[in-house]
């Protein structure tokens, strides 16, 4: 029986530092890790262009070391920057081992273990079947990874921005895991992600998205296979945008 065909060429995957801790137990889960790896070389194997970016939570978060300890909220910023390589080098080890070819562009350049972010040269990773992995978010304090991700997905020219989250089944009228009668929405328009203030990306990341047409799909990650059905374009998670 011949594959199902993918709905978007190609994609750009939001990677949460939490997330990528699994029950947060550890900094790192190495299930969640390899889980993501086999889910990216099963739609890389459908031709379908990936490129990611990564959070960096799970260690560090500027605004919260800003509170705590009294650094300047900008150093927070760079330091939570940084903790985003940490988790685009395990992420490109355990994608390495599962068999996929794989670069790290950093907007924080350090060669040594990454590339600087070049557009043309991303690009060009991609269309050799690459997976390209962003870190350092923009580069600038205060913008949010979630802004570095609808960004990038504009500038690789994505045809979907996938909101991975863990835990959580796509966009509620409110908290479910504080409110059990919380109401999942299956279509939403950019609009309503502003106006209600459903804040499962921040206003500047939608606002990038709407803009520029981007289609925005919420989903579990943690659920197998989840990654694949959002790229198939099945019905999962919330839809935000979407051309029809």
């Amino acid at each position: 029986m011949a594959a199902a065909a993918s709905r978007y060429r190609r994609i750009l995957l939001k990677l949460s530092g939490e997330a990528l801790a699994g029950d947060g137990s550890a900094s790192l889960d190495a299930a969640m890790l390899r889980l993501v790896a086999q889910e990216v070389a099963g739609i890389v194997a459908q031709s379908v262009q990936v490129a990611i970016v990564v959070g960096g939570g799970n260690f560090v978060r500027g605004d919260d070391l800003s509170r705590r300890i009294g650094i300047h909220e900008v150093t927070g910023h760079n330091m939570g920057m940084l903790a985003t390589v940490i988790n685009a080098l395990a992420l490109q080890d355990v994608m390495e081992a599962a068999g996929l070819t794989t670069r790290v562009l950093t907007a924080v350049e350090m060669r040594q273990v990454a590339e600087p972010f070049i557009r043309r040269r991303a690009i060009r990773h991609l269309e050799k079947g690459r997976v390209v992995i962003f870190a350092g978010g923009t580069g600038s304090p205060y913008f949010t990874t979630d802004t570095a991700a609808a960004l990038r997905a504009i500038e690789v020219e994505a045809d979907a921005l996938l909101m991975a989250k863990r835990g959580v089944e796509g966009v509620y009228d409110k908290d479910p895991r504080r409110h059990p009668d919380a109401v999942m929405f299956r279509h939403l328009d950019y609009m309503d992600l502003l106006n209600r203030d459903l804040r499962v990306m921040d206003a500047t990341a939608v606002a990038l998205c709407k803009d520029n047409h981007m289609d925005i799909i919420v989903f579990d990650v943690g659920v197998p296979g989840n990654i694949k059905r959002a790229v198939l374009g099945e019905e999962i998670g919330t839809l935000v945008g979407g051309r029809h």
